[in-house]
C-alpha cells in the first residue's frame, strides 16, 4: 500500500532554492491530483513518512504538507489511520427545521449515533434563559457523537425540560432520532428553531471523540426549537467538523423597490 501511495509524490521534483516553500509545493501537486480526480474521494493520501522518504524533507514538512490540505478543506485526518480525500462537503441548511438524522438521510448519508452520556441534572444558566425554567427545574440531557457512513461528524449536548417528558431515558435509543421519538411518543412537534452559528477550534475532548487533530476548525452550533404554541423544548449545543460541512443560506433583498441607491 505504502508502495503504491508514494507513486503520487514520486514524480515531483521539488526546487529546493525557490522562494516556495518545500510544503507549499507538495501541497500544491496533491491538490492538483485531487482537483484533476487523480486522487479520489474518500482514499488515502501518502503519509508523512512516505511522503519525507520518497521526497527526502523532513516529517515536519510532510506533515505541514497534509495538515494544509486538510484546512483548505479537500482533506481529513482521522487519529491512527491517516489523510483522506474529503467528499464533497455537506450541507448545513438554515431555511428547515431538521434533526441531524433527517438531514444525513435527506443527503443519502447513513446516520448513526454514539451515546456518551443521558442523565437528569439541574438546569444550568445557559439552559435555563434558552427554555425559559427556573433555576430550581431538571432538564434531561443527552451527549452524543453524530455519525454518518461511519465518520464522526460532530459532538452534540441536547437539553430538554424533564417534565415534558419524564421517562424519556427508558424509552429513547440514542442511536436513533430524537425528533421522531419526540413526536410519536410525546406528541411534541418541533417547528421552529434559532440557531446560531460560529466558528471555533477544537479542544482536546472534541479532537478525541470526532478523530481530529486538537485545534482543528469546527463550527460551534446552538440552537432553542419550539413547537407550535411557541414553547421552547429543546437547547442543543453542538460542535462540528469544519473539514465535513459548508454552511448554505439564500439571501434575498427587502423589497423591490432599488431607485434608492447603488450598491456596495
Amino acid at each position: 500500500m505504502s508502495r503504491q501511495l508514494g507513486c503520487e509524490v514520486e514524480s515531483l521534483n521539488l526546487d529546493r532554492h525557490s522562494v516556495v516553500p518545500l510544503y507549499f509545493q507538495i501541497q500544491q501537486h496533491l491538490l492538483q491530483d485531487i482537483r484533476s480526480g487523480r486522487l479520489k474521494a474518500g482514499k488515502p493520501l501518502p503519509s508523512e513518512e512516505v511522503i519525507s522518504k520518497r521526497l527526502r524533507v523532513s516529517r515536519m514538512t510532510a506533515r505541514q504538507a497534509l495538515k494544509s490540505l486538510c484546512s483548505l478543506g479537500v482533506a481529513y485526518s482521522q487519529r491512527g489511520k491517516g489523510t483522506f480525500v474529503s467528499e464533497i462537503k455537506l450541507e448545513k441548511n438554515f431555511r428547515q427545521v431538521q434533526s441531524f438524522t433527517e438531514e444525513m438521510e435527506a443527503r443519502g448519508s447513513r446516520p448513526h449515533s454514539k451515546l456518551i452520556s443521558s442523565e437528569v441534572v439541574p438546569v444550568g444558566e445557559e439552559a435555563a434563559l434558552a427554555l425559559r425554567l427556573p433555576p430550581e427545574e431538571k432538564v434531561i440531557r443527552i451527549r452524543r457523537v453524530r455519525v454518518a457512513d461511519a465518520l464522526p461528524m460532530g459532538v452534540e449536548t441536547t437539553c430538554l425540560p424533564q417534565p415534558l417528558c419524564p421517562d424519556l431515558l427508558d424509552k429513547f435509543d440514542p442511536r436513533t432520532s430524537l425528533y421522531r421519538t419526540l413526536s410519536q411518543g410525546y406528541g411534541i412537534h418541533i417547528v421552529q428553531a434559532d440557531e446560531v452559528v460560529e466558528a471555533g477550534l477544537a479542544n482536546s475532548e472534541e479532537a478525541r471523540l470526532l478523530g481530529i487533530s486538537k485545534g482543528s476548525p469546527v463550527f460551534l452550533f446552538t440552537r432553542t426549537s419550539y413547537v407550535q404554541g411557541g414553547q421552547a423544548v429543546e437547547y442543543v449545543k453542538s460542535t462540528f467538523r469544519g473539514d465535513r460541512y459548508k454552511i448554505t443560506n439564500r439571501l434575498g433583498q427587502s423589497g423591490n423597490d432599488n431607485s434608492s441607491g447603488g450598491g456596495m
